[in-house]
């Protein structure tokens, strides 16, 4: 395999470890848990495309799009006195038009931001607390899950 000319630069994949999720909500914190999710799942946006066969056209599909939908964030970590998830989720009990604005955040390994993922007017869907087991030794995790109305990716160029 051939080296690269010098002055090519190269594009080394981002590390999955390497991220930050920060939320806002009015009311309970300007950052909930300090960014201290330890993994994060559900960046995921798909189109609705609807196919139309025409009478007569065997060799071609006509496709059109639709709306985009947005899966649900989940988000775990290790369970700690911060319980600003659980106060959202009672917020939104008493104030259901509550909503947050968050941020996926993608540092590269020497922790410069190469990324954002904008994430808006979300509410939370579900909120597990941990397993609790005597016999077990492991952190305690809770598991949170959030919807978002729209994903926008902010490369901050």
């Amino acid at each position: 395999m051939a080296n690269p000319p010098t002055n090519e630069k190269v594009n080394y994949p981002f590390m999955a470890f390497n991220f930050a999720v920060e939320i806002k909500v009015e009311g309970v914190a300007m950052q909930i848990c300090d960014a201290a999710f330890s993994e994060c799942d559900g960046l995921e946006m798909t189109m609705d495309v609807k196919t139309i066969r025409e009478g007569g056209n065997n060799g071609k599909q006509i496709r059109l799009t639709g709306p985009m939908n947005y899966a649900s964030l989940t988000l775990k970590r290790g369970m700690t006195e911060t319980f600003d998830l659980w106060k959202w989720v009672e917020l939104m009990q008493t104030n259901p038009e509550t909503r947050a604005d968050a941020e996926v955040v993608i540092f590269s390994a020497d922790r410069q931001v190469k990324a954002k993922f904008l994430l808006s007017r979300c509410v939370p869907v579900k909120l597990k607390a941990p397993p609790l087991n005597a016999k077990d030794g492991g952190v305690a995790i809770e598991e949170f899950q959030l919807a978002y109305e729209s994903l926008k990716l902010d490369l901050g160029k």
